[in-house]
């Protein structure tokens, strides 16, 4: 270990080739961001911590799309929500949650999940799952 001018020590990952990989992976992320946003008439966030394996940014578009990435880092996740100018929300629930629209392929694969049937039946039109739909349609 090397030690600062302050007499503390410190190992190569307080260094910044650290803080360069973190910028290069959040501007990376931020373009995913902004790809989303763009696809989908803006979008809006949240981070969601999931322990060692980094942080989940979900992503919610103004036309109720969504999808998530995941940081290596808390840091990380929230560089690239600034850096590609996305709202974000403390939770994901309320009006935020209100605005995301699943499809039939959703439903089907949630419930068969819920039921102990088929992990994904493929959303045909006999799995049924989707409230909003015919089932036999």
């Amino acid at each position: 270990m090397a030690e600062t001018d302050d007499g503390t020590a410190h190992t190569g990952a307080d260094t910044g080739q650290v803080d360069a990989r973190d910028e290069r992976r959040a501007a990376r992320l931020a373009k995913h961001i902004g790809a989303f946003a763009r696809k989908h008439g803006g979008a809006e966030g949240q981070l969601a911590y999931l322990g060692q394996a980094g942080t989940r940014i979900v992503l919610v578009g103004e036309d109720g799309g969504w999808g998530d990435l995941v940081a290596p880092s808390h840091g990380v996740a929230l560089s690239a929500a600034e850096k590609a100018g996305l709202t974000l929300h403390e939770s994901f629930d309320g009006e935020f949650a209100a605005k995301v629209r699943t499809g039939r392929y959703e439903w089907s694969r949630m419930a068969g999940i819920q039921v102990g049937g088929r992990a994904n039946p493929g959303g045909d039109a006999n799995s049924g799952g989707d409230p909003g739909g015919d089932a036999n349609s």
